[in-house]
């Protein structure tokens, strides 16, 4: 590791929201991608449970596993150098109880050199959030859309809309910054009631599909980069083609095998 590569920690986090310096993360899965983003500068990688539907396949995250996390977040450890590395814990892998959640949560930090993890949810979770923060686990929280609530929220829909809602919001943040948490997710909030959030409370808000005010943003990071084409929400704003490219670089290496012209001369071995 290079001398001046400064390492992004929960106190650097800290000092960006109040310098007002604009937070980036990014989810990666793998150490091939977690050296991508790493390499480019972003502040947060994110070992999200959002690999069990985008690489895996499956309809939801609720049957992501605790050994599926922590394999992905061993793989993402070893490209990531300088960000700071999160996991998020799988459904049922922390709301049992506290001893489940210090037991699961310490394993992850163990076993894949992470630097925090996250947990979804609001008030409910200020006990375990504090319980794993008091035993020196840093914690992001999630509120807004909670993905492992999904069916409780009658699917993905936006979160805190009318006066009653918003409020809640906002007391469940101001409970889980009581609690320690080092950053907030707020995930399809309206756009005011993001701004709110984020002057009430200390630590800094990630925001995904909750507007401009937030400290940081985060998207996952196929959806961003075109590999995921079927997933067009509002929110996402799409920065490169790459399943297009990959669909044509495919079809051009098929064409030439078939076609007899790869490997030619260039490509093989004479002696």
């Amino acid at each position: 590791m290079p001398s001046d590569m400064k390492l992004v920690t929960v106190h650097t986090l800290a000092q960006m929201k109040v310098r007002g310096d604009r937070i980036v993360a990014l989810t990666a899965y793998d150490a091939l991608f977690g050296a991508l983003v790493d390499g480019a500068g972003v502040d947060i990688v994110l070992v999200g449970d959002s690999v069990n539907t985008v690489l895996c396949g499956q309809p939801s995250t609720l049957n992501a596993t605790l050994d599926q996390m922590i394999y992905h977040g061993r793989a993402a450890r070893a490209g990531v150098r300088r960000a700071m590395l999160v996991i998020d814990m799988p459904f049922m892998s922390y709301q049992v109880s506290v001893e489940d959640a210090k037991r699961n949560a310490g394993r992850v930090m163990q076993e894949t050199g992470a630097q925090g993890i996250k947990l979804e949810g609001g008030a409910a979770i200020a006990p375990t959030v504090r319980a794993l923060v008091d035993i020196g686990i840093p914690v992001m929280g999630h509120l807004g859309f909670t993905p492992q609530s999904v069916h409780a929220m009658g699917g993905a829909r936006v979160q805190g809309r009318g006066a009653g809602q918003a409020e809640r919001v906002i007391q469940d943040a101001r409970t889980l910054a009581e609690a320690g948490v080092f950053a907030l997710v707020l995930e399809l909030v309206p756009t005011p009631l993001a701004a709110l959030v984020t002057e009430a409370i200390a630590p800094p808000t990630i925001g995904i599909g909750s507007g401009p005010h937030c400290n940081g943003q985060v998207l996952v990071l196929p959806d961003m980069l075109g590999l995921n084409e079927s997933f067009n929400p509002r929110f996402l704003k799409r920065y490169g083609q790459l399943g297009e490219a990959a669909r044509q670089a495919i079809a051009t290496f098929s064409q030439e095998v078939r076609d007899g012209e790869y490997p030619d001369a260039d490509h093989s071995f004479a002696e």
